[in-house]
């Protein structure tokens, strides 16, 4: 644990530097490219109308609630994550926590719509199986995961962005950071 924040920020900046993004294919793709490619992705989304879903757990959720408010006020974009306390509890008891985000995404999802999957671990099993059902909805698919290089999260998506870290503050920093970066590109002046 650090107590210098110097210490801190070199961390968090050198674990960005490092991130490392996948294609669908687990090929690795280059930052700056990769973040263009998402740029023309997210612009025809919002050209035809599609809706960006995003989930995560706990602090990830917070990340996913604060990018979709941000990608629909400053991006112009429909966006929606599952915060419905009525529709969360309903299909965690009723069904499965497990479906908490893929029950609702298979009746509101479809072609061409984008899912933004956020596990600092990578194998929460509710995004996991959220992302593929978004696959099987032909969603594009944007994952962002931490900790281990070999989780199931990081196989799922379009775009699997995976960023080294040993603690759950240093995945949820950097993930902020990676979702304000693809803000900064898509904001409609």
């Amino acid at each position: 644990m650090h107590t210098k924040w110097r210490e801190y920020v070199r961390d968090i900046a050198e674990s960005l530097e490092k991130m490392i993004v996948t294609d669908s294919k687990g090929r690795k793709l280059q930052a700056d490219a990769a973040f263009s490619r998402l740029q023309k992705t997210f612009s025809e989304a919002r050209k035809m109308r599609r809706i960006v879903f995003l989930a995560g757990n706990g602090a990830s959720a917070l990340i996913a609630s604060h990018f979709a408010a941000d990608m629909a006020k400053n991006g112009r974009m429909h966006t929606q994550v599952f915060t419905d306390q009525s529709l969360i509890t309903a299909v965690s008891n009723d069904i499965s926590y497990e479906d908490v985000y893929s029950f609702p995404l298979t009746i509101r999802g479809s072609k061409g719509d984008i899912f933004i999957g956020i596990s600092s671990s990578g194998n929460s099993p509710n995004i996991v199986k959220a992302a593929k059902t978004a696959r099987d909805l032909k969603m594009s698919i944007v994952t962002l995961s931490s900790m281990k290089e070999d989780n199931k999260l990081r196989r799922l998506g379009d775009f699997n962005f995976h960023v080294s870290a040993g603690t759950y503050g240093y995945a949820e920093s950097t993930h902020a950071v990676v979702l304000h970066h693809l803000m900064d590109m898509l904001e409609v002046k």
